[in-house]
């Protein structure tokens, strides 16, 4: 994901032993343990919410507006080429 290497690990592993102490260091691993966690559950629930299907209600009113749209510019087309024709 990151293509980060051994060495570049252990660096940063260093820097934050030496930024905040051994004392804090299980709680830092929580904290980032549990953002990893919630943002898995998040981006899980975001794509089953798109992969679901869209209620039946829902998508005929979809289809409805569409078809209108479509007929509308289709006789706006048609009265313009009767005024240019």
């Amino acid at each position: 994901m990151f293509d980060i290497g051994i060495q570049e690990l252990v660096v940063i592993l260093v820097l934050v032993l030496i930024l905040f102490g051994p004392r804090r260091l299980p709680e830092i691993g929580r904290a980032i343990g549990k953002a990893i966690r919630e943002l898995k559950r998040t981006t899980q629930d975001f794509r089953e919410g798109i992969e679901q299907e869209p209620p039946e209600e829902l998508r005929k009113e979809v289809e409805k507006k569409l078809s209108e749209d479509i007929s509308r510019e289709e006789d706006e087309e048609n009265e313009e080429n009767d005024k240019s024709g």
